[in-house]
C-alpha cells in the first residue's frame, strides 16, 4: 500500500462535493468528509475522475450538501 503525499491532500477537494478529503489506510481510498464518498488510490495516486466511480464509504454519514 502506498499512501498519498500529506503535502497532496491537503491541497485536494471531492471533485463531487468540493469537500476535504482524509486517507483510509485500510481501504486504500480518500473519502470525503461529509458525503462519505470514495476515490481509489492507486500507487500512491488518487483517482479523482469521473470513471472512478464514488462510493459511498462505510460508516459514514451519507448526506450530500
Amino acid at each position: 500500500m502506498t499512501a498519498p503525499d500529506p503535502r497532496l491532500t491537503a491541497l485536494l477537494v471531492c471533485p463531487v462535493t468540493r469537500s476535504r478529503l482524509v486517507f483510509d489506510p485500510e481501504r486504500e481510498v480518500l473519502v470525503a468528509v461529509g458525503s462519505g464518498l470514495a476515490w481509489p488510490v492507486v500507487d500512491g495516486i488518487p483517482q479523482l475522475l469521473p470513471h472512478s466511480r464514488p462510493e459511498a464509504a462505510e460508516g459514514i454519514s451519507q448526506a450530500h450538501p
